[in-house]
């Protein structure tokens, strides 16, 4: 897979580590970097590719193996990339 954009350091908070099987995040977070969104409805898709065009944040949608829904957030000026619980938000 090609990476699109700048992921900046990576962190996840708390809750999602200690949720999260690490494997299924690793894997999350390369289709994020390579600009598959995972779970996200067509519109909030297209956001993203204009994001990718324009500059914006960048928002991918992912379950882990049990099911466990989670999101990782690029931030405007790709300094920070996060795993994050729907709860987290």
């Amino acid at each position: 897979m090609t990476e699109k954009f700048l992921l900046g350091q990576t962190v996840s908070t708390r809750n999602a580590a200690d949720t999260l099987y690490p494997e299924d995040v690793l894997i999350a977070m390369t289709r994020h970097h390579s600009g598959d969104w995972g779970d996200l409805c067509e519109q909030d898709r297209q956001a993203n590719e204009r994001a990718l065009i324009l500059g914006g944040r960048l928002f991918s949608v992912y379950q882990d193996r049990n099911g466990t829904r989670f999101y990782i957030i690029t931030e405007c000026d790709h300094s920070y990339t996060t795993v994050l619980l729907p709860e987290d938000y």
